[in-house]
């Protein structure tokens, strides 16, 4: 395997130009799926490394329970600097499982809780709270998906802008943006190098959901209107793995983007740009770290296979 099996864990750094270029330069529904994309890859990528690196690491261990030849010299010299590195690799991995499945497990424990605070209410599309606390967001899943909104929320709000509110919680919900954010934050657990891919992905789901908005409603300036108003007064959403109107930022960049024109809408960004040329990185970044993985996952098992005892 050699220094293959290391390259999944740092080449998420070739992601990082795209992440902030795509927010600028491409529709946001083209930013969130490539980012999202490359942050999955890399991420499966760099854990299967890291559980290679700790077989390694763990056979080196006194009354470990696997097989007596994975510890033979050979086996070892398949992973450079195998005593230091293997060792590392097993609570850098038990890390990784247990930061991944506490986000799981908050992400559905919220779902749980929103689920069973609405079991009261008609079973409508939209949930409207009697509460003095002003907040909006997308609640998918249950019977069906719900916008949950509280009175005070729509008390700050004209006509036109709730029917702003509405359109854009429909818009993450149809577009299954809790998918992608919580996608990209369990990417960010598996390696921290992911983390920007993460706050680009909770800005363009946000600037999607805008962008449909302001289609629905046919006013950019009403959404604008909206967003600048909830983003004042609400106090977000339940988790960050939901989407809501004012649940990520920067508001004023939204904002902005929304008084001015509408973005093109384009698959994949040309050769010849700034972000034409990080796309392509990012892609191939993630394209090496899939070849090397698989290609350390292969040389280990056969590496295995032979130190195996019949």
């Amino acid at each position: 395997m050699g220094v293959f099996v290391f390259l999944p864990l740092v080449l998420p750094l070739t992601a990082w130009p795209i992440a902030r270029l795509a927010e600028q330069h491409l529709h946001p529904r083209t930013a969130t799926r490539l980012l999202t994309g490359v942050a999955a890859v890399m991420a499966a990528c760099s854990t299967l490394c890291l559980a290679l690196v700790m077989v390694v690491g763990t056979a080196q261990l006194p009354g470990n329970p696997l097989p007596d030849g994975w510890s033979d010299p050979e086996v070892r010299a398949a992973v450079p600097y195998d005593e230091v590195a293997g060792k590392a690799a097993i609570p850098a991995l038990v890390a990784v499982l247990v930061a991944c499945g506490r986000t799981w497990w908050r992400h559905a424990r919220v779902r749980r809780r929103a689920h069973r605070a609405l079991a009261g209410l008609r079973d409508t599309e939209v949930a409207v709270l009697p509460d003095a606390v002003p907040y909006a967001y997308a609640l998918p899943g249950g019977r069906r998906d719900r916008v949950v909104v509280t009175t005070a929320m729509l008390d700050c709000l004209e006509p036109a802008e709730r029917r702003a509110l509405f359109a854009h919680e429909r818009a993450h919900l149809s577009a299954r943006h809790h998918r992608f954010l919580l996608t990209v934050r369990l990417a960010a657990q598996a390696n921290p190098f992911l983390r920007p891919l993460r706050t680009a992905v909770s800005y363009t789901t946000e600037r999607w959901a805008d962008e449909d908005a302001a289609r629905t409603v046919g006013s950019r300036r009403t959404v604008a209107r909206a967003i600048g108003k909830a983003a004042l007064v609400s106090r977000g959403t339940p988790s960050a793995t939901l989407a809501g109107l004012a649940a990520a930022g920067p508001v004023p960049r939204r904002v902005a983007a929304l008084l001015g024109p509408a973005p093109a809408v384009r698959t994949w960004p040309s050769l010849f740009t700034a972000v034409g040329v990080a796309a392509w990185g990012a892609a191939t970044g993630a394209v090496v770290s899939a070849m090397s993985s698989a290609n350390s996952a292969v040389t280990m098992v056969l590496i295995l296979h032979a130190a195996t005892p019949l």
